[in-house]
């Protein structure tokens, strides 16, 4: 009997960096004899955008690395070879893929523009015998499970959220596969550091709210601090507004941003929590959040590239302005608004600002300033930790009136001060020794 031939898959990761319910290490691993993966910082992502700002800044960067060196480890403790490159992605993998005869590639299924051109540029430069198999791994629930066509969604995130709720069920994670030692490659790659990457060192700001690192490993600790250690989770709807601390919200979504967990992974946790410890309002509001960050998602498959235009998807026609004076005031904290300022500050220092403070600093921008609100949107893609493209030009849009907002909201910025920091705690901690 002739010998069956061994075949190759390779686990390309993008912003799906875990190893725990991975839909591409589950395939890649069940149809082919030999598995490794492959990350390459793609140096489009280091350059400008169109508003002159780095499309990932150093606290991202540095969160990426770590996330990169635990997902490394994390791998070879299942006998998989992760290979890191800095370079373009379409020159990479066709060579990946030659040199060790990949029949099968298997990657995170992305939609919006840029990742869409990465995606097309590497399968153009494939030969016949490779395909690449790409999955939904993004979301609570899968996109096959919601019961609506893309062009059906809703256009207000209630009647979403009751829809998935009622006819939509969560998946179980994927399996976790083992390979055997003898899937081992020699790796003659390394993982970059911030210097190579372009980057000064990152000094932590010991004030910050997120005093935590990346990677999958990381992330499973925090939930089980938060939710099983403190019973946090408990109080979570009561304290999520809060601005000081690392313990008055989850912390979750840089994990989240960049795949270093799932949200169904912390859909289970929760369910798991609430079979122990009782269910309650909190509870349900942290999967209300992950339907949220859903909502945006699927909300971008519905509208395409209208999702980061200046009109956004309501097609509304504002008289927007780029000033520049007007918007380094914004990003330095040297506003009129005091709130704004500290929340400004903190993003600049550290690379995290709250839920609380996002509203308002994006309302500000968009409301008050009058600015091109994708200017804001651009900033913020550059400087958040948990940059996630979804959610971040979801709520812009939505905060800026040209989204998901039938109330076309302006956050009175000095009630929202009196209201969230009536004693001036949080303003004092970041405004305090600043030169304006």
């Amino acid at each position: 009997m002739q010998k069956k031939q061994e075949t190759t898959g390779l686990i390309w990761l993008t912003n799906n960096l875990r190893v725990e319910d991975n839909k591409s290490i589950e395939l890649a691993c069940e149809k082919h004899d030999r598995v490794l993966a492959v990350y390459v910082f793609d140096k489009h992502i280091f350059e400008s955008n169109i508003f002159g700002f780095k499309k990932i800044e150093r606290y991202r960067a540095q969160f990426l690395l770590e996330t990169l060196r635990d997902v490394k480890e994390h791998l070879a403790q299942k006998n998989i070879t992760l290979l890191t490159y800095v370079d373009f992605p379409e020159v990479v993998i066709p060579k990946v893929c030659e040199t060790y005869q990949v029949r099968e590639i298997f990657t995170q299924k992305e939609w919006t523009n840029e990742e869409v051109q990465t995606f097309q540029k590497v399968a153009s430069k494939l030969n016949d015998t490779c395909k690449i198999t790409d999955s939904y791994d993004q979301f609570l629930y899968h996109p096959e499970d919601i019961n609506m066509d893309f062009k059906s969604i809703p256009a207000v995130f209630t009647q979403f959220r009751k829809r998935v709720e009622k006819y939509a069920s969560i998946r179980p994670e994927s399996k976790s596969i083992q390979k055997e030692k003898s899937n081992i490659i020699d790796n003659n790659t390394t993982l970059p550091d911030l210097t190579t990457l372009g980057y000064s060192e990152v000094t932590r700001d010991s004030r910050s709210a997120f005093p935590f690192r990346g990677g999958e490993r990381e992330a499973l600790k925090r939930i089980d601090y938060y939710f099983f250690a403190s019973k946090k989770l408990s109080v979570y709807k009561q304290t999520r507004n809060g601005l000081i601390g690392s313990d008055y919200s989850s912390k979750l979504s840089p994990w989240l941003a960049n795949g270093s967990i799932s949200a169904k992974t912390i859909y289970w946790k929760i369910r798991e929590y609430e079979t122990e410890n009782g269910a309650n309002s909190s509870t349900y509001w942290l999967v209300f959040e992950l339907i949220w960050r859903d909502y945006f998602k699927f909300i971008s498959l519905k509208h395409g590239n209208a999702f980061f235009k200046i009109d956004g998807i309501l097609e509304k026609n504002y008289e927007w302005k780029s000033e520049e004076r007007l918007i380094q005031k914004w990003i330095h904290g040297q506003t009129n608004a005091p709130f704004v300022n500290a929340n400004m500050i903190e993003l600049k220092a550290t690379g995290f600002m709250s839920n609380r403070g996002r509203q308002n600093v994006a309302s500000y921008f968009a409301k008050e300033l009058l600015l091109d609100w994708r200017i804001g949107a651009a900033y913020f893609e550059s400087m958040l930790i948990d940059y996630d493209v979804h959610s971040n030009y979801g709520n812009w849009l939505y905060l800026s009136g040209v989204g998901n907002d039938p109330r076309d909201r302006k956050f009175n910025i000095g009630m929202q001060a009196e209201r969230y920091d009536p004693n001036n705690q949080y303003q004092n901690k970041w405004l305090q020794n600043q030169l304006f």
